[in-house]
């Protein structure tokens, strides 16, 4: 039997509710103790104390009601399966990056990053206010997960480069480190793209497997080394303009809550979302200029790289829904939103941010 055919006559029969031990009507009275599994190494930087801190805020916004035991990527379960390990019920509740179950759900990308996509605070408002929840749980309800916005990196760097790039010819027949629909652009460009695990990324750069990787930003670079073997540090990622996390619930879990927990769950959420988000631009903002003290040469791409970047970046990410219905549907919903932000974007953030410089001669 399916668990959640096992849940659902377990609800109706008085049997215990699946891997929390607990009758659906004792849910309010007694402590459901739950798993939550991280993509990401515990400890580690953003990511991976943002699932830590998720998990202490449900218990302490539901009161008790709520036991969470949280593992760390590759403690339970694989980093890149957790989509799965909730999906099935091996775990009740995930702290993830959209895209890495990209394979299994292709619409994915877009409550993660697009290429010249949304930013950070564009994501979350399109998501909490423009219809993108709504898409989300659309796409994930064939495999029985329920998702939530968590936060987010914000704008990332383009990547660490051993050597300086200073027009388009420098770029081909480079072997880099990126993933997702970035690594699609760079090999529009001539480039060899290769995927290495986060972990390996320093040492490919040191033996010469890659010639250039991107990672995320200064907070998590500079945890990693990058600038020690590959000091041309190239902002900002055209590919990954405000990548956002989730936290995702086995919806026979969810389901079967109270409406009080649910509302526990949005909840600590929507403050995750929140404390993530702010944690990583002031780390990333504090720590940029110590990189620059350890080498690290900041600049952005030269003009005919941009350019590139852009005809390529259009062409792959309108090819990219492909057949697949749901992604379409998204697709045209995203891409409306970021025409919707042109004119509010360049009237006031875009003005703000060149007359600031100019006002503090920065």
């Amino acid at each position: 039997m399916k668990r959640r055919d096992f849940l659902k006559t377990a609800g109706t029969s008085g049997l215990a509710l699946g891997a929390a031990g607990l009758a659906a009507p004792a849910l309010a009275n007694s402590p459901l103790k739950l798993k939550l599994v991280g993509a990401f190494p515990k400890g580690f930087p953003g990511v991976g104390t943002s699932a830590e801190q998720l998990a202490r805020r449900i218990e302490a916004l539901s009161d008790g009601k709520i036991e969470i035991t949280y593992y760390g990527g590759g403690e339970l379960v694989p980093p890149f399966e957790v989509f799965s390990a909730v999906s099935s019920g091996a775990a009740d509740i995930g702290h993830n990056a959209a895209y890495y179950q990209v394979g299994q759900v292709r619409s994915t990308m877009y409550f993660t990053s697009m290429p010249y996509g949304l930013d950070a605070e564009e994501l979350s408002a399109w998501i909490r206010f423009g219809g993108g929840q709504e898409l989300w749980d659309e796409a994930y309800a064939p495999h029985g997960v329920k998702p939530f916005y968590v936060g987010n990196s914000g704008m990332q760097a383009a990547g660490w480069f051993k050597q300086q790039i200073t027009s388009l010819d420098d770029l081909v027949g480079l072997k880099m480190r990126i993933a997702g629909l970035g690594g699609d652009i760079m090999r529009k460009l001539g480039v060899t793209t290769v995927l290495t695990p986060p972990p390996e990324i320093y040492s490919a750069l040191q033996s010469g497997v890659v010639d250039a990787a991107e990672f995320v930003g200064p907070w998590n670079d500079m945890a990693l080394g990058f600038v020690k073997v590959a000091p041309y540090y190239y902002l900002p990622a055209f590919h990954e303009p405000g990548p956002g996390l989730e936290m995702i619930v086995n919806q026979d879990i969810y389901e079967n809550l109270t409406p009080h927990l649910k509302t526990v769950l949005d909840n600590a959420a929507t403050a995750q979302a929140e404390s993530t988000t702010a944690e990583f631009r002031y780390n990333n903002t504090m720590l940029l200029p110590a990189l620059i003290e350890q080498g690290a040469v900041i600049s952005a791409f030269p003009d005919d790289v941009v350019e590139a970047l852009g005809t390529a970046a259009k062409e792959v990410v309108a090819a990219y829904p492909g057949d697949d219905a749901v992604s379409n549907k998204i697709h045209d919903a995203y891409v409306d939103y970021i025409k919707a932000c042109a004119l509010y974007t360049k009237g006031m953030e875009g003005q703000l941010y060149t007359d600031r410089a100019k006002v503090w001669d920065v």
